[in-house]
């Protein structure tokens, strides 16, 4: 393990994730602010999308008056054993330089960040790396996975762990006064970790989600989809619960990230997902703890094939469609700031009658 700031997340149990339970958002504060939509100077449904996701985050939130001011980005770092086999350009010491851009604020995800007001909190879940990052909260479970094509990734202990810390997070977040959160990652590898939890949970062939992740060349992209497909067969896990799945072929970041979106919904959070691990995290969190989804706000849609699939399978819609691959979390900061711009007018309430022009009506 080598790390001597180990954090065990309260020794979370499966009987203990088990037991979670998320409330519905407020359907009333969502027809509530629909209609409040309604009454501002502007065609009908003007602002098309915007309007029914900012009724999902007042009712997430139990409150008409929208507000999303106080932002964070929690950016979930980790490592994974499967790189040993050549599915990445990049090694994992990839993972840790990133780690420490971010800690300054310098990498993509902190400029984008600082732009819109949002904090950012780089997290070391399972970074391959003797000791602390500087400026990186530590909650290291153990120092990357194991390589899932010899072993499973991740004990059931770790696993939780993982999911425990997410959860812990967004709950601290909730406590500091944040009102909605998003998801990012940074972890060499974990394109291959979250098509195969992808193909598990939606029972499809590693060929239909998966992708080229950082820029993988034709015989490099077939290799990481023959690994991905002998896994699920290896360990059967297209007949396995979810978490068997996460500890079998996930990262410790796809585990951390489920959990982010399981505390967000348990403490009334909205949570903005960004692209295909955080997809997966959320589609991971809504089968481990159904009714999490309901908190879970898409922002793009990305170039990795798996991501249309899960936002069908969780009735998502994302905006973007920027052909974006970045990961870090940039999607899911952009769209934050585009939900900022809705929110202007919203909060603003120009009435129709400020204008002299009569409302429209629904018919």
């Amino acid at each position: 393990m080598g790390n001597t700031a180990k954090y065990t997340a309260g020794n979370g149990t499966k009987e203990a994730l088990e037991g979670l339970s998320v409330d519905a958002p407020d359907p009333k504060i969502y027809q509530k602010v629909k209609a409040n939509w309604d009454s501002i100077a502007k065609p009908l449904d003007g602002f098309g999308k915007f309007e029914e996701l900012t009724a999902q985050i007042g009712a997430a939130q139990g409150t008409e008056e929208v507000d999303i001011s106080r932002k964070a980005v929690i950016i979930l770092c980790a490592d994974n054993g499967i790189v040993e086999e050549g599915i990445s350009q990049s090694g994992q010491e990839v993972t840790l330089a990133v780690a420490r851009e971010m800690a300054k604020g310098i990498s993509s995800v902190g400029k984008m960040a600082a732009a819109i007001g949002a904090d950012t909190i780089p997290v070391d879940i399972g970074i391959n790396y003797e000791g602390q990052v500087e400026g990186v909260l530590c909650r290291n479970i153990r120092n990357g996975t194991r390589n899932f094509r010899k072993e499973p990734a991740m004990t059931e202990e770790e696993a939780l762990g993982a999911i425990f810390t997410g959860i812990g997070l967004a709950a601290d977040c909730k406590e500091k006064g944040y009102q909605i959160l998003a998801t990012g990652e940074m972890g060499i590898g974990n394109t291959t970790t979250s098509s195969a939890v992808a193909a598990a949970l939606l029972g499809c062939r590693a060929e239909e989600v998966t992708g080229r992740g950082a820029g993988l060349c034709d015989g490099k992209l077939l290799y990481k989809k023959q690994i991905i497909a002998e896994a699920l067969e290896k360990y059967q896990l297209y007949h396995a619960d979810p978490l068997t799945v996460l500890r079998t072929v996930g990262g410790l970041d796809i585990a951390g990230l489920a959990g982010v979106c399981i505390g967000g919904a348990l403490s009334h959070l909205p949570v903005v997902l960004d692209g295909v691990i955080s997809m997966v995290a959320g589609l991971l969190a809504e089968r481990l703890v159904p009714g999490t989804a309901k908190y879970l706000i898409p922002s793009h849609k990305g170039k990795e094939p798996a991501v249309e699939k899960m936002v069908n399978e969780l009735g998502l819609s994302p905006v973007i469609d920027g052909n974006m691959a970045l990961g870090e979390g940039t999607g899911a900061v952009m769209m934050m700031s585009l939900l900022d711009l809705a929110l202007c007018v919203y909060r603003g309430k120009t009435s129709f009658s400020d204008i002299q022009v009569e409302q429209y009506q629904r018919f």
